[in-house]
């Protein structure tokens, strides 16, 4: 089942941003940030085919210049997840990876791990996560921790530091979790019609959903996290890291 015939990687890629409107767009090394992660996914090799749904003209209008495979479905959804859960039925690929739109520097051992984590013919889900020690990103709520148990099987996913080290004489590593996932096709689409659990409304997480409802999340330990863009400040570290590496 985990060939690169399939699988298929898609981009959930939504031009309304609130953090840095309309990021997708910015211009970054001479290509706006969402032709560069779709020219990254395809450059890895990983899958038979990458694709990227988006929502607006503006976005539909670069990826044409650009000779960049896409679908244009401009419906509401709740998640990046139900949208490209939306359209499995054009595709037949057993494992689907979803890259976010606005992570252009995604390596391919990044991707590579998702993928391998399915080898494991019990995981329904894959994802990543990196080690962080600064108490200041520990503590911040935007920073999504996670906890897993021996054999790498996801048991918590927090806004909170976790887990909470009660005695000062002993310490455990902090994981930062990495929103990029792989998934089954059949757990895709269980998962896409699985309503808000409690956890995940109480967090504003939807990974939440995932542990509550069994699935078995397999999650990956990476030197680095991808570079994603969420603020301004993001953008500017990210055009200095182009610059850095000419």
């Amino acid at each position: 089942m985990n060939s690169k015939e399939n699988r298929i990687a898609l981009i959930p890629a939504r031009l309304e941003s609130q953090r840095l409107p309309k990021k997708l767009l910015l211009p970054l090394g001479g290509l706006p940030i969402i032709v560069r992660t779709y020219q990254t996914v395809v450059r890895s090799g990983l899958f038979d085919k990458v694709i990227v749904i988006c929502n607006h003209s503006s976005l539909a209008a670069v990826l044409a210049e650009h000779n960049c495979e896409y679908i244009f479905n401009d419906a509401h959804f709740e998640s990046g997840t139900d949208r490209i859960a939306n359209e499995l039925s054009n595709f037949p690929y057993d494992i689907v990876v979803n890259v976010q739109g606005d992570e252009p520097f995604i390596k391919k051992n990044q991707l590579e791990y998702l993928i391998e984590l399915f080898d494991n013919e019990v995981v329904d889900i894959s994802t990543l996560k990196y080690k962080i020690n600064i108490k200041a990103e520990i503590d911040n709520p935007n920073n999504v921790k996670i906890v897993c148990n021996e054999q790498g099987r996801a048991l918590f996913f927090s806004r909170s530091a976790i887990p909470f080290q009660r005695d000062e004489n002993y310490s455990m590593d902090t994981y930062k979790h990495i929103g990029v996932y792989g998934y089954k096709r059949s757990a895709l689409l269980k998962l896409s019609q699985l309503k808000p659990s409690a956890l995940e409304l109480a967090e504003k997480l939807e990974n939440l959903r995932m542990i509550e409802h069994g699935f078995y999340v397999a999650v990956a330990e990476v030197n680095e996290p991808p570079i994603a863009i969420d603020t301004q400040e993001d953008y500017d570290s990210a055009v200095r890291y182009l610059q850095n590496k000419k």
